[in-house]
């Protein structure tokens, strides 16, 4: 058995296939996968809970020290939207637009929350919704309830935004970018199960254009890979 917590980002793109590459090379070896805050996921990594921990960083702020943490994917936040919203239309949205929208935010403890608060400098939306992962909160945004703010690596290629349901706008005057990162605990001895499936989401991160590297490695790591943009390449080479 191999645990895996998420925030649930980039689950189409990323975390169903290695899933599904990594049952196909270890049919023995079962995965379960859980959604869960940022602070519950490095809680679970630290109690030996989790094998390996999933989850948004922006760039800018510190790593934790107590984790080996390798970078994924990187993105912009992005406004996501329902394809049939006046807001579809502009090229970008703007905090003040963004404040007259119903407004999806994730619950406190997630990054998005933390980022969306800093974009619109601590004032409140018309009218707010608070959930828990991306998932839900695209769910919430097809059935015309709000917007919400996510990386654009949990929207491009999702089967809403595949489907027209579902489209997404990057923020105006923002330059703010989101990793993705994947973590474990630092140990000599890390499971075999545990170091396949880092190797199977290596894999798949690089096959998606994102060259991965060590986050925030102390001196003497070596250098870190450069990590390409979520969406500065095809779709049909992102998401197949």
């Amino acid at each position: 058995m191999v645990r895996v917590g998420t925030v649930n980002a980039a689950t189409v793109s990323l975390l169903m296939p290695v899933v599904r590459e990594f049952r196909t090379e270890h049919p023995l070896t079962q995965v379960e996968v859980v959604g869960a805050q940022q602070s519950d996921i490095h809680r679970s990594l630290l109690e030996g809970g989790f094998d390996l921990g999933l989850v948004n960083h922006l760039e800018g702020d510190d790593m934790p020290a107590e984790f080996e943490s390798t970078e994924l994917l990187r993105g912009r936040p992005v406004v996501c939207l329902r394809a049939d919203s006046p807001l579809a239309a502009r090229t970008e949205v703007s905090a003040d637009d963004l404040l007259t929208e119903p407004l999806i935010a994730m619950r406190s403890g997630y990054v998005m929350h933390r980022y969306v608060h800093r974009f619109l400098e601590g004032r409140s939306p018309a009218f707010a919704y608070s959930t828990d992962g991306a998932e839900m909160g695209k769910l919430m945004v097809a059935e015309g309830l709000g917007v919400t703010v996510l990386p654009e690596f949990s929207v491009v290629g999702d089967p809403l935004e595949r489907q027209g349901a579902i489209v997404c706008r990057p923020l105006a005057g923002d330059r703010a970018r989101v990793l993705l990162v994947l973590r474990r605990r630092r140990s000599e001895a890390v499971p075999l199960a545990a170091r396949a499936l880092h190797d199977t989401f290596v894999r798949r991160a690089r096959r998606l254009g994102g060259g991965t590297g060590r986050a925030g490695g102390s001196e003497g790591d070596g250098p870190e890979e450069t990590v390409a943009e979520v969406g500065t390449r095809p779709r049909s080479d992102l998401y197949t």
